[in-house]
């Protein structure tokens, strides 16, 4: 008997978030094991391809694309893993994947691609929330006549990214054979991990350019050892060109903090493997991870990040509030302030809202920790199992599970007869 066809398009074999979304998803539907799964593979903006080249364990997936990424014939499930603008009804069930919005609205052209497909699988509350309260009155061209609402009429549910924890676990500093950060004299580091996006300082989605000075205020002039931020970040990709911009925008905002003593900034570039990032987290020079994000779909290396044990300095709204808890992590306090025009573009757009952290509670955290690093610890391992419970992998896969059995309808399975030859009898 063979299965149903389910075709998935995404873009699995890219280096980005939503790649690494990607490749769970369909490691997922493979281990349920209920359909016969192929897949189109897609760019994702500029984004390197060659992930499944570059990391054997996934090359197996490129036995699975179709040829030319055409179709030969109607999907019985369809899946697009991708921004819900570009979901398009190829199947005969329909589903839309997405990580969601990074503010408190959507582009009205989102909700009617949401509305092409049955069911939208998003990664957080903070995305279904937007997505099921948004609206738009459609006017007519002639007389600007309101003669509809848009607003959502398929099922939107959650679906987090899971953790795989058999790669996100705390090591021991001799399992750390990848990672040098020796050429950084400091032993009390704070990491961030990210793009650092469009907009002014203060008004990028991530607020690095924020992180950075807030990070140089806090302790510039201060006498003895001062701890270092490390950014493992990029701008869209992890070019040279890409280190030099972001060496830049620190230089500049170096320059507007009057002090000679400020310190250290380090960047690291380069594409890492899951298993190099791993050991980044789990350094002993790593004490701590801090986002200053204004807005996150769900804020992937902050979960992966919780399966160290170490503290977690994070803005307190928006997908990544689902996994950190306000007793376990450092949810930073703040206000809602309008999407700067600097930062906006068609998806993200002016009319949105999205958060801007306290920096006086940052800056308080910021010097406390490093003076009493092992009170910050007790919430933080508990931080570690709630997530390593709740947002694993395996959670994942079984709430898809739960997802297919609840939307998905029953299609026949289709026997293969298996005719025996005839022979001529004399």
């Amino acid at each position: 008997m063979s299965k149903p066809l389910y075709v998935i398009s995404c873009p699995f074999d890219t280096y980005s978030g939503y790649g690494a979304r990607s490749r769970d998803y369909i490691k997922a539907v493979l281990e349920l094991d209920q359909f016969d799964v192929k897949l189109i593979p897609q760019r994702w903006g500029e984004t390197a391809w060659g992930f499944c080249e570059d990391f054997p364990e996934w090359k197996h997936l490129y036995d699975l694309a179709l040829p030319g990424g055409k179709l030969e014939t109607q999907p019985d499930v369809w899946t697009q893993i991708t921004i819900p603008n570009e979901f398009q009804p190829i199947g005969k069930y329909n589903i839309g994947v997405t990580a969601g919005v990074e503010s408190t609205v959507c582009a009205q052209d989102w909700v009617e691609g949401l509305n092409r497909v049955d069911v939208t699988f998003v990664s957080s509350e903070h995305s279904k929330k937007v997505f099921e309260t948004v609206q738009y009155e459609k006017k007519d061209k002639r007389t600007d006549q309101v003669v509809d609402i848009i607003k959502l009429q398929k099922p939107v549910e959650v679906l987090f990214e899971g953790m795989n924890l058999d790669i996100y676990k705390k090591i021991t500093p001799k399992e750390i054979v990848d990672i040098d950060l020796s050429p950084i004299k400091e032993e009390f580091c704070y990491l961030f991990v990210g793009h650092w996006m469009a907009g002014d300082l203060g008004h990028d989605r991530k607020n690095v350019g924020l992180l950075v000075k807030s990070f140089l205020e806090t302790f510039k002039n201060k006498p003895g050892k001062k701890p270092a931020l490390i950014l493992k970040a990029s701008i869209g990709s992890n070019s040279y060109s890409s280190r030099e911009e972001i060496l830049k925008r620190i230089n500049k905002i170096k320059a507007t903090i009057p002090s000679k003593n400020l310190p250290s900034i380090y960047v690291l570039s380069g594409e890492f493997s899951d298993e190099e990032i791993n050991q980044l987290y789990n350094h002993t020079k790593i004490k701590a991870m801090v986002s200053l994000t204004k807005g996150e779909g769900y804020g992937r290396p902050l979960l992966e990040f919780t399966a160290t044990g170490k503290p977690i300095i994070a803005s307190g709204w928006s997908g990544q509030v689902d996994f950190l808890k306000p007793d376990m992590s450092f949810l930073l306090p703040g206000k809602l302030e309008n999407v700067h025009k600097s930062a906006a573009n068609k998806w993200l757009l002016e009319s949105g809202q999205w958060f801007t952290p306290d920096l006086n509670t940052l800056n308080s955290i910021f010097k406390d920790m490093v003076k009493h690093y092992k009170k910050y610890l007790a919430g933080s391992k508990k931080q570690k199992y709630y997530a390593k419970k709740n947002f694993s992998f395996e959670a994942m896969k079984d709430l898809l599970g739960k997802h297919f059995d609840e939307y998905i309808p029953k299609f026949p399975t289709k026997v293969e007869l298996n005719i025996p030859t005839l022979e001529k009898i004399d």
